[in-house]
């Protein structure tokens, strides 16, 4: 997350999780959890859910008054961040963002919201959690065996997408398939490592090395850099996200967003709006038919074009531990993995589940509490103990 405010970002949540003292505090009886219908979403007062309606007001407040300033021309916005790294060029799409938008979602029901909450915009990193969700479904359908397995096994041979008839002359001895995990380092990870990103995979892909994203600040030893066991250092990193996404693609023998879309976003009454890209080169062919591997953010372009309500949606299904009114769309085992911590980084769980352990992220929030983050910043805040969810954009 490249320039991200870090500060903002805290004094934002903070600013909507101190509401939490103002929850009512008698015995409430209790009574089957609220979902929206596909079509409508109840709206109540802050005061009808138990809420200081003046404190909202001050938070809302807060998150339009420290919106980014970062451009709203996402193009130029990628170039802001990222221009110091080398092959930082755009290969997937942009579209400009408008101002701050979020929602206050509590016990289910929308209590507050600001901007524009049905404009569909690029939500960068967010995207991470929606792919962690489909390996999630891989793992569910019996796709992947197990996480502990190296995905290597799985993914051996995947033809890219050539538009050239023939092959050159000088293409002779070239590789015909991507063999993303076939090299000595790269057998040795596994889906844990990848979803974690301790994976420390090495390679290009799509044409971005795995070096030139978010580079040391040492330049000779960028194409000599240390390997690292994987498992024993977390990095966050957008080419090796793509390499699981790719890896996911070729496991579902689909494409990812048809995936999401029917298991996950239709069955929870998420617009039509939403789409997921990758990038104009990282197109593969799979049983003879042409599919785009998605990207895991915006880092380059592309990733998941998404508007908040649907962002609030797929954080309540978090929330409600992968279960839509009765229906089990999520294992509550893969949510329960999602948010266990690694030892390489004890705040961080499966990508892109941000955890306060400790109450290290965000001190006065439930260290139960985790959130879905992405550059800009675009944000899910979850809160069981508060039964809270916040989408807080740029």
């Amino acid at each position: 997350m490249s320039n991200f405010n870090t500060m903002k970002k805290i004094l934002l949540v903070l600013a909507f999780t101190n509401l939490g003292i103002a929850f009512a505090q008698k015995k409430i009886a209790v009574t089957k959890p609220y979902f929206p219908s596909a079509l409508h979403w109840e709206k109540k007062t802050a005061s009808e859910t138990g809420m200081d309606s003046a404190l909202l007001q001050d938070a809302i407040q807060y998150a339009i008054q420290n919106e980014t300033k970062v451009p709203k021309d996402q193009e130029m916005a990628q170039i802001v961040n990222f221009y110091k790294e080398p092959f930082s060029d755009a290969v997937g799409p942009f579209a400009t963002r408008k101002s701050s938008s979020g929602l206050v979602i509590h016990k289910g029901y929308i209590i507050g919201s600001w901007g524009d909450v049905d404009f569909s915009e690029q939500t960068n990193s967010v995207t991470k959690s929606f792919l962690s969700v489909v390996v999630g479904l891989a793992v569910d359908q019996k796709l992947i065996r197990s996480i502990d397995d190296k995905v290597g096994d799985y993914v051996q041979l995947i033809e890219p997408y050539d538009p050239e008839t023939y092959r050159k002359p000088e293409d002779l001895g070239k590789a015909h398939f991507l063999t993303p995990f076939a090299s000595e380092h790269n057998k040795k990870i596994s889906w844990n490592h990848m979803l974690r990103q301790t994976s420390d995979w090495e390679g290009t892909l799509w044409g971005k090395p795995d070096w030139a994203d978010r580079p040391s600040d040492k330049p000779q030893e960028w194409l000599n850099r240390k390997r690292n066991e994987p498992g024993a250092v977390y990095k966050y990193n957008d080419t090796r996200v793509n390499a699981l996404a790719l890896a996911t693609t070729a496991v579902w023998h689909k494409p990812l967003p048809e995936v999401l879309r029917t298991k996950v976003m239709d069955p929870i009454g998420a617009s039509n709006s939403w789409h997921w890209t990758g990038y104009r080169n990282s197109w593969i062919v799979i049983d003879g038919q042409l599919i785009q591997s998605v990207s895991g953010g915006g880092h380059f372009g592309g990733g998941l074009f998404i508007n908040a309500m649907d962002m609030a949606r797929f954080g309540l299904l978090t929330l409600r531990n992968g279960n839509w009114d009765g229906k089990q769309l999520i294992d509550s085992n893969w949510i329960k993995l999602s948010r266990t911590p690694t030892t390489a980084n004890t705040g961080y769980g499966f990508m892109n589940f941000f955890l306060n352990t400790d109450k290290k992220f965000l001190p006065s929030a439930p260290e139960s509490a985790y959130a879905h983050i992405g550059n800009g910043t675009n944000m899910i805040y979850v809160d069981e103990v508060n039964d809270l969810v916040i989408v807080a954009r740029w």
